[in-house]
């Protein structure tokens, strides 16, 4: 699994990853997770802790399944956890406390490894359609993987504002391009989304570029209108380069909890979505979100947001996640 961005990436050159120069800035990041899912633990951990070292009956069994639905685990996903952590202790002889809790962790974390979990950059160009509804920070997180992907890579990234109903969208890429050091491609506001996606797509592979990041719309008239517009794009894109789009990151706002799910649900299904960027963890007592929609949906989450600096957004490792999630203190 993916713990930091030497690793998310899949390129075609064998690339030196930086080993122990990376451990202190991964350990500091681990305590920025834990501290900014300060609400999901509040609200999870205190309750899992006691319930873990009490005695072990059906009462133990029921309180962990409501803390664990109350941080939006899901329904589907608590039922499975907790059945096997009462089947083990039942049967294999697992007892309470510390290894009961880290028990606990290796299942949330098993739970949430589904899929591939890394993004390939192998094509050249590379090109990957960012989708979500408006507000969810998709636009914002196109501009910082973008910028990830020219410090960890050194690759050219072109972005394109396919996103032409909403006002300012392409100010806001605009922005990040210029963070990132970025071209833009961009059409007047209220053009064909598909014609700025084919556009984009075709100056990258005139320029040379590397990776393609289009920006597609969050919002229409109603949600059959949305799916076909992004379906749309998809084939126009498709059109410019075979077999692209080739990675479709679905950006979900975890505070919005199970609604969340529901979306994923949505564009998966009309998207072709091949993971999720979950965002806002650092504002949502609800960051069990992560597990519902692995396990429901087999969607790997490859990306997280916990914060507003592009440091911020994180590559996504289920047992880290796990741990900041349940456990007091990150070992």
């Amino acid at each position: 699994m993916p713990r930091d961005w030497s690793d998310l990436f899949i390129t075609a050159e064998e690339r030196d990853h930086a080993g122990e120069q990376e451990e202190q800035p991964r350990r500091g990041f681990l305590r920025r997770l834990r501290d900014s899912m300060s609400r999901t633990r509040q609200a999870l951990g205190s309750e899992i802790q006691a319930t873990l070292f009490a005695t072990l009956d059906e009462h133990t069994w029921e309180r962990l399944e409501e803390a664990l639905i109350m941080a939006d685990v899901g329904a589907p996903t608590t039922a499975a956890v907790v059945g096997q952590l009462e089947q083990e202790a039942a049967g294999d002889g697992l007892e309470g406390g510390e290894a009961l809790s880290e028990r606990l962790i290796e299942l949330l974390a098993e739970t949430a490894t589904v899929g591939e979990p890394r993004i390939s950059l192998v094509n050249k160009p590379t090109v990957i359609m960012a989708v979500g509804v408006n507000g969810t920070g998709k636009t914002t997180t196109a501009g910082k993987l973008a910028w990830h992907i020219r410090e960890e890579l050194g690759y050219s990234v072109l972005l394109g504002a396919a996103d032409t109903y909403r006002a300012a969208a392409a100010e806001q890429l605009a922005g990040w391009a210029e963070r990132a050091g970025c071209e833009i491609v961009t059409g007047p506001a209220g053009s064909d989304p598909g014609a700025v996606a084919f556009e984009a797509v075709a100056a990258a592979r005139s320029s040379g570029a590397d990776v393609v990041i289009v920006d597609t719309a969050g919002r229409l008239h109603t949600q059959d209108e949305l799916m076909a517009e992004l379906a749309k794009v998809r084939r126009v894109i498709a059109r410019q380069l075979e077999g692209a789009p080739h990675e479709t990151l679905l950006t979900i706002d975890a505070t919005t909890g199970q609604n969340g799910v529901r979306q994923a649900r949505m564009f998966a299904d009309s998207a072709e979505v091949s993971g999720v960027v979950l965002t806002k963890l650092d504002g949502t007592a609800r960051g069990g979100i992560a597990l519902a929609i692995a396990r429901e949906l087999s969607l790997p989450v490859k990306l997280i947001g916990v914060g507003e600096s592009v440091e911020d957004l994180r590559p996504f490792d289920p047992r880290d996640f796990a741990r900041a999630l349940i456990a007091p203190e990150l070992s």
